[in-house]
């Protein structure tokens, strides 16, 4: 897919201390989208192949709030650990992505009707209009692209995710398995993922364990 890169004019970086230490803040105004987004960037980066690689949704809930509906906050946390232990990596995250791109307001307007009704994920956006799902990640790959990220190591669980990215000109290497643990709180919700979305989620299965927040029995998906 042809696409347009981002204007020199429309990215600021500066260094961001953080306690998991300090990384590259890579801020950027995407010229399609419109929206700020920010890539978070540990180590050397540019070149290279196989980079470990995290495209991150925004959720305000999950993420700021800690919900326990989501694994949208554990992910993030559990991704940004595996770059420091890398060594290497980056952090994608997204805005305009809330409730898979319905917005904030929508996706509360989901949780109700999933209290309130047993609705899952998928059917409490539809039964009102809405779409199931209208990300796009392209804001990823033109910032992926302005890195010089050759190739990158996806931390995902969702193989649409690939294809998307794959659309843009990204090569991914692999994809590698981004498990949360199974709760009262998240289980619908994951498993609506697995069986309506298509998520690759083996720790629904209690003959697989997890050892331990974004380290699995699960290896990479090697491409």
């Amino acid at each position: 897919m042809r696409d347009q890169g981002i204007e020199q004019n429309d990215i600021a970086e500066a260094d961001l201390r953080t306690r998991r230490g300090v990384f590259r803040a890579v801020a950027f105004r995407d010229p399609v989208d419109g929206h700020e987004h920010m890539a978070l960037v540990r180590g050397a980066v540019r070149g290279r192949e196989d980079v470990l690689v995290r495209t991150h949704s925004e959720c305000m809930t999950g993420d700021i709030f800690a919900a326990t509906r989501c694994e949208c906050g554990d992910q993030l946390g559990a991704a940004l650990d595996a770059i420091v232990r890398e060594g290497a990596g980056v952090l994608v995250y997204l805005r305009g992505h809330e409730g898979r791109g319905i917005g904030l307001v929508a996706k509360v307007r989901t949780h109700i009707l999933q209290d309130d009704q047993g609705l899952d994920t998928v059917d409490s956006a539809t039964v009102i209009g809405l779409p199931v799902d209208v990300r796009d990640y392209g804001p990823a790959a033109r910032v992926l692209r302005y890195l010089d990220v050759r190739s990158v190591r996806l931390m995902s669980n969702n193989p649409a995710k690939v294809s998307a990215l794959e659309s843009y000109g990204v090569e991914v290497a692999a994809r590698v398995p981004l498990l949360v643990p199974v709760s009262d709180d998240n289980v619908r919700y994951l498993t609506a993922k697995r069986d309506r979305l298509g998520h690759d989620l083996p720790q629904l299965d209690p003959l697989d364990p997890l050892d331990s927040l974004g380290g699995t029995t699960v290896g990479e998906v090697r491409r």
